[in-house]
Order: C-alpha cells, then structure tokens, then sequence
C-alpha cells in the first residue's frame, strides 16, 4: 500500500484563565498522524462518487484518508444520528430497551418496509425515520440539546421548529473526524451514559460478525438543496486490532442512484482490503 505521510498539527488555545475550551479538547482527540492513502481515491473514482474515506487506527493512532480536505468539513448527519438518538432515548427513558415496540399507525410511509410494527433495534437497522422523529419529539428540545452537549456530537441546531428534523435538513453539522472521535469515545466507554445504554446501542449496532471481524456502525443519507450525501461510520474489530470509518460520498453526474444505498459500504469495504483489515 502506497502511503503519503503529512503530518498533523496539534494546537491548544488556552484562555486568559489558563482553563481549555471545548473546543480545545475536541482537537485534542482529532489530532493523530494522517496518512494519504492514494488508493482510496482510486476507489473513490471507480464508483463514480465525490468524497472521502477515513480510516482511524486505534493502536497506532493513525488516520488514513484519500482527501483530509473533504474529511474536516461538515455535513448533516443523517440517519448516522440514530446512533445518538438512540442513547438519548435509552437515557432519559423514552425507549426502555432494544425490543421497545413502536407501533405503525397505518400511515403510508416512504419505504414499504416502515409500513410495519417495529421493535426498536429493528427501526434502528431499517432506519425507521418517522419511529426516530417520534423519538425525538418525546425527548424534547430541552432534553435533546443537554444531552447532546454532554455527547460532544457535532455541531447540532436544534429548537421547536426543528426537533424531528434537525439532523436531516438544516445547519446541524459533523465531520468525519468527528463521527470517528465520537464512536471511539462510544467504544472505549468514555461517553457519560450508563453501562446499560452503552451494551444496548453496541449490541444494536453490530452488522456483521464472523470469525474473521466483527462490524459495527450505521450508514447515512441526506439531500441538500438538490444534493445527496451519505454516509457509512462505525469500527471494525479483526484479529485484536480496532479501526474506527467514517467514509462521506457525493454522486458524480450521470451516477445510477438506485447503486447509493451500496456504494457507501462497498467502498468502505474495498478500503478495508486495501488496508488488509479484512481478506
């Protein structure tokens, strides 16, 4: 594999007060040395998308990418939300566990496989969009936004007018370093939510799992003033070693778009092999 190295920046900006900002602590996690990986982009390009793919090595520190430009900018969550959604909901209570019910009302719905009575872990792998906005609606924007700020998830806009669909349309913004430092903190049981929820939401994000590795995550997608951005992020256990993903995708013109629910795994995928994380 051919690699570029870079380098990367750390810089602590201290107040007057000589205390660190939440900001500062947020650089702090993101820094490690990046690697250009030129492959990616080579995946990137033969599936006919825009983007990038970040790769984090936990036990060398290292990130991986195709694009670091792409990768430190901002982009609306999408369905990758559920993931925090779903550790608010189990938090304050509104969902009690993994087997919750939510029951269809019988109103069409976007996609036929909503159109059913659904437990919760179920509404998570189906990306069920109305049981989320049902979840956030009973969660609140008062609940939803100190949680958030105790989760250090993104740069979220949440008010009235907007909380079943912030994470969807709007300003609300997170970047793929972000979405990393977010699950490795998930996974080293370093986010402020109790033991119960944290098994709940892992055990509910697990993908695949075979003797070879064990995946874990969720994908994402959301249209934007014409333009479609999605989203694959979680980690991949293999042979003792943890990598963390986050890749983030654009179609290029004349892209078949029944292809972008798969295009976002594949690629991943394919990255994967580059690395030899997976055979």
């Amino acid at each position: 594999m051919k690699i570029i190295y870079i380098g990367s920046i750390l810089i602590l900006f201290f107040s007057c007060t000589g205390k660190k900002s939440s900001s500062d602590k947020k650089e702090i996690k993101a820094t490690g040395r990046e690697i250009v990986v030129p492959e990616f982009q080579t995946i990137i390009d033969s599936a006919n998308v825009n983007g990038a793919i970040l790769i984090y090595d936990l036990e060398a520190d290292r990130y991986y990418s195709n694009n670091f430009e792409w990768t430190k900018k901002g982009n609306l969550p999408a369905s990758t939300f559920k993931i925090a959604n779903s550790i608010i909901a189990l938090e304050t209570g509104i969902v009690e566990n993994d087997s919750t019910l939510f029951k269809w009302n019988g109103e069409k719905r976007r996609l036929k496989n909503w159109e059913q009575d659904l437990i919760f872990r179920d509404a998570f792998h189906l990306s069920c969009v109305p049981c989320y906005q049902e979840i956030a609606r009973k969660i609140g924007v008062k609940k939803m936004s100190e949680h958030l700020g105790k989760l250090e998830y993104g740069t979220m806009k949440v008010d009235s007018t907007n909380i079943d669909t912030f994470w969807l349309e709007g300003d609300s913004k997170i970047n793929q370093f972000q979405q990393i430092d977010f699950l490795n903190r998930l996974y080293q049981s370093e986010l402020p939510i109790s033991e119960r929820t944290e098994v709940i939401i892992k055990r509910m994000m697990t993908i695949e799992e075979n003797d070879e590795y064990k995946l874990s995550g969720k994908t994402g997608w959301s249209i934007r003033n014409g333009n479609n951005n999605g989203w694959f992020v979680g980690y991949i256990e293999s042979q003792s070693k943890t990598y963390f993903f986050a890749t983030n995708v654009e179609p290029k013109e004349q892209f078949e778009m029944d292809m972008f629910p798969m295009i976002r795994k594949d690629v991943t995928h394919k990255a994967f092999g580059q690395m030899e994380i997976i055979k």
